[in-house]
């Protein structure tokens, strides 16, 4: 192309890979301070024996779930994944989109989710959701801040400072938390428009999400080996018959099993 040609017109694909590149630059040069104290929190409580517990419901569940278990995750970190917010894909019927939606919405769900573990001294909680004004996710981190945990909120700043809360209480979740991660997506998620289409299509939360979930899992590593606690990572288990990763993956097993141990006793 020479210089007094225009540009390329940019399709559709071409205009969400744009657009979310743009994004994670934002991340890059805007989020490395919440990073590093999300990562600070983290990498503290690991070292003292406390536990991250991460939670999301519907698609958020997914940044959960990028963290542990995934190649190259440790113990500290913990999935909290209901079922009953996050299987719903047959979309209708059973397991349909319906009920979720619904439970979202519904207050005194977080405190029985809750109920259902044994927090210790040290742990922390990290609540992932775009929007962060359905009363789920609300009411995990006002649960987890009565129960004396810092809480870590993922959510878009652009769409949550916008919004009206869902909850009673008029707040929303980043009134509960101690460290706010921006993951940039714009209201509604969806980055591009396409003409003859009422509603954007191209949700970049999982991109943008995923970006941050690795970078806080990188970082918090880095520091905990500077605190001189060395985590065992989750191998790739790819490697058909080789014993040092059938070695190093019993060695995850085993440090995953120890790291638990509050949660029994």
């Amino acid at each position: 192309m020479s210089a007094t040609q225009d540009p390329p017109t940019l399709n559709a694909a071409g205009k969400y890979f744009e657009s979310t590149i743009e994004l994670l630059n934002q991340i890059r040069d805007t989020q490395m301070p919440a990073i590093e104290k999300a990562s600070e929190l983290c990498a503290d409580r690991i070292h003292k024996g406390g536990l991250v517990f991460m939670f999301g419901s519907g698609h958020s569940a997914m940044m959960c779930e990028e963290m542990t278990p995934r190649q190259g995750c440790y113990a500290g970190f913990i999935a909290m994944v209901e079922k009953s917010t996050s299987n719903h894909h047959a979309i209708i019927g059973s397991n349909g989109l319906r009920a979720p939606l619904y439970l979202e919405q519904y207050e005194g769900y977080a405190e029985q989710i809750l109920k259902s573990f044994r927090f210790g001294e040290h742990d922390v909680l990290w609540v992932v959701s775009t929007s962060g004004i359905r009363p789920l996710v609300i009411e995990m981190a006002m649960g987890a801040k009565e129960r004396g945990m810092p809480v870590i909120a993922m959510c878009s700043r652009n769409h949550c400072d916008k919004a009206k809360s869902g909850h009673s209480s008029g707040t929303k979740l980043t009134d509960h938390a101690d460290v706010v991660l921006d993951n940039k997506c714009p209201s509604g998620d969806c980055a591009v428009e396409v003409p003859g289409l009422e509603w954007r299509t191209g949700p970049v939360s999982t991109i943008t999400g995923a970006m941050l979930v690795n970078m806080i899992r990188c970082r918090t590593a880095e520091l905990l080996i500077e605190k001189g606690t060395t985590p065992d990572l989750l191998p790739s288990h790819q490697f058909v018959g080789n014993t040092s990763v059938e070695e190093q993956l019993e060695r995850f097993y085993e440090s995953y099993r120890r790291s638990l141990a509050h949660l029994y006793t």
